[in-house]
């Protein structure tokens, strides 16, 4: 997580800020984690998979591509998910959609 969160502290712009909304899992809050200057997090409520778009992008990828399967190993389970990826990335218009929130329109227009 201290290499990810590198990473996007050498993107954010000189001068910007940024905004990390993170879920509390044990990575996200360890004290072990420096939080670059340039980054702020906010954490959404525990046990709140509502709060959190990225669920609904798994659930969408379990409905659409990866359940009601048998998988023979490791490598096929790999295989299925980076295939399930590689569809889902091909529809930004259906990410855009699954990740919306009403509540998230401050000052723009639908």
């Amino acid at each position: 997580m201290q290499l990810h969160l590198d990473e996007i502290s050498r993107h954010v712009e000189k001068g910007a800020h940024a905004v990390l909304i993170m879920d509390r899992a044990g990575w996200h809050t360890t004290a072990n984690l420096n939080m670059p200057r340039n980054i702020t997090p906010i954490f959404l409520p525990s046990r709140a998979p509502e709060s959190n778009p990225v669920e609904n992008v798994w659930q969408y990828m379990r409905q659409n591509w990866l359940s009601n399967r048998v998988f023979e190993g490791y490598d096929t389970i790999i295989d299925a998910a980076c295939g399930a990826w590689r569809e889902l990335i091909e529809r930004p218009k259906t990410i855009t959609s699954i990740g919306m929130r009403e509540w998230a329109h401050v000052g723009q227009s639908n």
